[in-house]
């Protein structure tokens, strides 16, 4: 039969890939050795991004372009733990969408640490433990999460790179029967996001507050009445079933979260830079802040103040801006914005991040 040799082909050529694979591991093991003779960081993200740009753009065949990018993605994760373990820590506990953010930028061979709170990902970074902490900085419907934001007043860690996962909330339970449902566990931001079919399907069940979706996912667990808001993850880590999928509000909702490290990063000729500054009291102080990356052609992707905490009614401002700190028009940007500027610090530059489905 025409199938039976077609099946034989695929046989084949999964076994040169495999043997490619081998091939591939071999080399950057040697690598990892090289890299450690001189003493250089295991993980590279612009090489990284280096590699997804060119593999898609080398793509001419039948294999769909946006499927490139998971599939290598593993790829140089299990290659990549034969260098040495790459360690995480992350806003647990497990089956939040901040693990699953970790697990679709970094693949399933790297080492992911549960912590309890943004500041832990910061501090087990500071102390050496991980070689990244990963922690969600806005949603496209909730906005900033202002205690990220808050961290890098006094934290010296650099951002390093960025994850856009698309997020999709699912209705778990043991049951899987909606009509058995009498309370709904979740964090408030995926309340926010899922008001509208709350209202049309569960109008009088009661919500109560969970300090992750990972957490409503644990306590819904406990009762046979109960469901949780969270992740498909989730619901395959506490053992629940999926009553209704894509429940939230807005079918393009993403949470962008920022990988942060003690290392800065360099030029990947694709990269934005992030920025914090507070500005002297005078007229006309912000148009004057703003206009040296008008001068020099710079484009903000993003603009946030926060009440500095130290002086009523003082703020700090945090910019996104497209290219990186080593760019001359950047550079001659920020020497005119410190003009300007009671102080400024530069957050990191790191290559833009690219969406991902949760």
């Amino acid at each position: 039969m025409k199938i039976t040799k077609l099946r034989h082909k695929i046989d084949q050529i999964d076994s040169k890939i495999v043997t490619l694979l081998g091939e591939r591991a071999e080399v950057v093991f040697r690598v990892g050795q090289e890299k450690a003779k001189a003493n250089m960081d295991l993980h590279v993200p612009h090489r990284e991004e280096e590699i997804f740009t060119r593999l898609m753009r080398q793509n001419t065949g039948r294999f769909p372009t946006h499927a490139i990018r998971p599939v290598f993605r593993e790829i140089i994760s299990a290659c990549r733990s034969l260098e040495g373990p790459l360690k995480l820590a992350y806003f647990g506990p497990e089956g939040t969408f901040t693990h699953l953010a970790c697990a679709r930028r970094f693949g399933v061979s790297a080492h992911f640490v549960p912590v309890r709170s943004i500041g832990d990902v910061f501090a087990e970074v500071e102390k050496g433990n991980v070689e990244y902490g990963v922690v969600p900085i806005e949603n496209s419907s909730e906005g900033v999460v202002s205690h990220t934001l808050d961290m890098f007043v006094e934290s010296d860690l650099k951002i390093c790179g960025e994850i856009l996962l698309e997020v999709s909330h699912s209705l778990l339970s043991k049951s899987g029967d909606l009509r058995k449902v009498k309370k709904v566990y979740s964090h408030p931001h995926a309340f926010a996001q899922c008001r509208k079919w709350l209202e049309a399907n569960l109008p009088r069940v009661p919500l109560y507050e969970a300090s992750s979706t990972a957490a409503a996912a644990k306590l819904a667990t406990k009762e046979l009445t109960a469901a949780a808001i969270a992740s498909e993850l989730a619901a395959s880590l506490y053992n629940l079933k999926v009553i209704s999928r894509k429940i939230e509000d807005t079918s393009r909702n993403f949470t962008r979260f920022l990988i942060i490290s003690q290392t800065p990063t360099a030029p990947s000729n694709r990269d934005k830079t992030s920025l914090m500054f507070s500005i002297k009291d005078r007229v006309g102080a912000l148009y004057r802040i703003l206009e040296p990356f008008a001068k020099y052609q710079i484009n903000l992707t993003k603009v946030e103040s926060r009440p500095s905490k130290t002086k009523a009614w003082e703020y700090i401002f945090y910019l996104d801006i497209e290219g990186h700190v080593a760019d001359e028009p950047v550079k001659a940007a920020l020497t005119l914005l410190q003009e300007e500027c009671l102080f400024l610090k530069v957050l990191g530059s790191y290559p833009r991040g690219s969406s991902i489905e949760a």
